[in-house]
């Protein structure tokens, strides 16, 4: 039982639909700039104590996901004995039966403990990983592979469902300090990653994949530190005391009922596809179609990363409330274009310009990145039931683990019909911001954004 269950809260404030752009806006440029205020911005994390240890647990979290992500086909590789072939079905397959583990962790989190539920979704990620040492043969080594795919993907929902409890209407600065532990994680394990992939041997690859499970295993003890946020309900106290029903009511509390928020989850599927663009249609594209140097490809990953640290907390304020973030998809449309657009005029014989016009396509791609995390985040939660935001919430996390699978088959697509294929995917993307703008006007207008409020305890 939570302590909300059991005591009253001893520092509320107050969990709605939307914040103010003071909250989330006038503080997130500022703590942006440098090390110093980055540091102040996570000590002031929205949430207190538990928002801060969340932020620790993203950081742990992607520190063992640094690990492994680079070292997995190798591992599949030298280790187990799989063929190429074999070791990328083990991949895709994996992945794809992993999907289903977004909507069925947040139908979960609507009916159980959150943190608990979150803390059995790292141990059966750990068990997963360490389970991957004990056998080579094809059909166990896929089980488990799904299985830990399937837990990978749970968390991803369940962490976003308590920020967004947790932090309530500074829950778009809070996302960008997410974001900023992710990629400071992602960022240590690679590095860490590198130095032990650098030996080759069979003891280095399992060293790492030991060390991605132990990252779960320090994520479930620091989720248990953790208070419990329960669900909010359906009715609401507003300024004046007097109670007052939700205004999402006359909403389905089913999301696969509900049209509008499936439609809106199809576009997210598209608008998600920038992860491909960076793992898959950079490399693939810098090799085949342009004379830059092959070492430019993990350089503009590199960059990606500093980019995300350096700028996704100032850029929070963007999406401090629905309509905010509603008007954002203007911009990011003309990112993902421009970014479309400067992909396609790489394939040139000048080397120079090969190298500008990736470099600076790679800083649209990151653009639209933040931009999208940003308006994902605040619309995925404002357009949800607030009694059913776990189950809302993992149906929308099928657009991100969907576009695991079928992002990189589109940007191979895209990069084998070569400069058009890139202006046809600039226009499919800035035409589905366009569209998502419209699909979710209406949705905003009939709801009352500015207000429900539930409190909650700050620990």
């Amino acid at each position: 039982m939570s302590r909300q269950d059991t005591e009253p809260p001893a520092t509320a404030r107050p969990i709605g639909d939307s914040g103010t752009a003071g909250d989330s806006g006038g503080d997130g440029g500022g703590s942006g700039r440098g090390p110093g205020r980055l540091i102040a911005a996570f000590r002031d994390a929205p949430g207190g104590r538990d928002g801060r240890t969340m932020l620790w647990v993203a950081f742990a979290d992607k520190t063992g996901s640094g690990l492994w992500a680079g070292a997995a086909a190798l591992y599949f590789t030298y280790v187990t004995g799989l063929s190429a072939p074999r070791v990328g079905i083990l991949i895709a397959l994996s992945g794809a039966l992993g999907i289903v583990g977004a909507p069925l962790g947040g139908v979960f989190a609507d009916r159980f403990p959150l943190t608990r539920v979150l803390a059995a979704t790292q141990i059966l990620r750990a068990a997963a990983a360490l389970a991957l040492l004990t056998t080579d043969a094809f059909l166990l080594l896929l089980l488990f592979s799904a299985l830990g795919s399937l837990g990978d993907r749970s968390s991803s929902v369940l962490t976003k469902l308590y920020a967004t409890r947790v932090a309530g209407p500074r829950r778009a600065r809070y996302q960008a300090l997410s974001r900023t532990s992710m990629n400071i994680g992602f960022g240590v394990g690679g590095l860490i990653a590198t130095g032990a992939l650098a030996a080759g041997t069979d003891t280095a690859y399992r060293a790492l994949l030991v060390g991605d499970a132990v990252s779960y295993l320090v994520v479930v003890l620091l989720v248990l530190r953790c208070s419990d946020i329960s669900a909010p309900g359906r009715t609401v106290a507003p300024a004046d005391g007097t109670p007052r029903v939700d205004r999402h009511r006359d909403r389905p509390q089913n999301p696969w009922r509900d049209r509008g928020y499936l439609l809106y989850t199809a576009t997210e599927t598209v608008l998600f596809v920038d992860d491909a663009v960076f793992k898959v249609g950079l490399p693939l594209w810098i090799i085949h179609a342009t004379d830059a140097p092959h070492g430019l490809a993990p350089l503009l990953l590199v960059l990606n990363n500093v980019l995300v640290v350096a700028f996704q907390l100032p850029l929070a304020r963007y999406g401090a409330t629905p309509h905010t973030a509603r008007a954002v998809l203007f911009p990011l449309a003309a990112a993902f274009a421009s970014g479309a657009g400067c992909l396609a005029l790489s394939a040139t014989s000048t080397t120079w310009l090969a190298v500008t016009t990736l470099t600076v396509a790679a800083v649209a791609f990151t653009a639209a990145e933040m931009l999208h995390a940003t308006v994902s985040w605040e619309l995925s939660v404002a357009l949800a039931p607030t009694s059913a935001q776990g189950a809302y919430l993992g149906v929308h996390g099928l657009a991100a683990a969907g576009q695991r699978s079928l992002g990189p088959l589109a940007v191979t697509a895209v990069v084998t019909a070569g400069p058009v294929g890139w202006a046809v995917l600039g226009a499919v993307l800035a035409t589905t911001c366009l569209g998502q703008h419209r699909l979710v006007r209406e949705r905003l207008t009939r709801t009352a954004l500015s207000v429900p409020t539930v409190t909650v305890s700050e620990n």
